[in-house]
């Protein structure tokens, strides 16, 4: 019996024997409960059945919000984003992903049929986990984020990850992580051979609606 994360996750299943499986990360300070809302228009644009997994941070002190408790993947010290990066964080988190795929894995899914998408913190982690694992997944999914662990990706990112489609997309008002971040994580990975579509949208840190149709028919393709 492998061991399971203990990680608590909303499981929302869009029709009976999904044939793929994405797990979705949240941002700083929401919850698993954030993107529930966005599976029932990813439904209607025609997703085939799917379970989504979407995983509650742990709840930790941030810095940068004064030491206050709240969900998140790693401590933010520095509205740089990168600079003083709490590395262990990241790592502690990328380790619960792998160990979350795994379980969905152990459930009978194929890598290739799991999708890893995340939101701003829960991108981060999307890229930390998704070029970093084990597994090819089917796909990453990587909104109004950022690469983080830069200098050591190309030591620990995986040959076979190189081959993974990556969407990313990104607000053009975004104040939170700027889209030059996002830019910059994307011709990164273009650059070693990565297959990423960029898409940016008149928007701050969210998600809007012509967002959502793409990634539909980027989860339609990819799964």
């Amino acid at each position: 019996m492998s061991m399971q994360s203990n990680i608590e996750c909303v499981v929302v299943e869009t029709g009976p024997n999904p044939t793929g499986c994405v797990i979705w990360l949240h941002g700083l300070g929401a919850d698993g409960y954030d993107f529930v809302p966005i599976v029932k228009e990813l439904e209607q644009l025609g997703l085939p059945n799917t379970r989504f997994v979407f995983p509650h941070a742990p709840k930790i002190p941030v810095s940068i919000n004064g030491g206050y408790v709240m969900r998140a993947w790693y401590d933010i010290k520095n509205v740089d984003l990168q600079r003083q990066e709490d590395e262990g964080g990241i790592r502690q988190s990328q380790a619960t992903i792998k160990q979350l795929i795994d379980d969905q894995i152990n459930l009978g899914f194929a890598p290739e049929k799991i999708v890893l998408a995340g939101f701003s913190q829960g991108g981060a982690i999307t890229y930390q986990a998704g070029l970093r694992g084990n597994h090819k997944l089917a796909g990453l999914i990587a909104l109004s984020t950022y690469l983080p662990c830069e200098n050591t990706l190309d030591t620990e990112l995986k040959p076979a990850n190189l081959g993974i489609p990556v969407l990313a997309a990104h607000g053009e008002q975004d104040n939170i992580v700027l889209i030059e971040r996002g830019e910059k994580a994307v011709n990164l990975l273009k650059a070693k051979g990565v297959d990423v579509q960029w898409h940016t949208y008149p928007m701050a840190h969210s998600v809007c609606g012509e967002e959502v149709v793409e990634i539909a028919s980027f989860l339609k393709r990819v799964l």
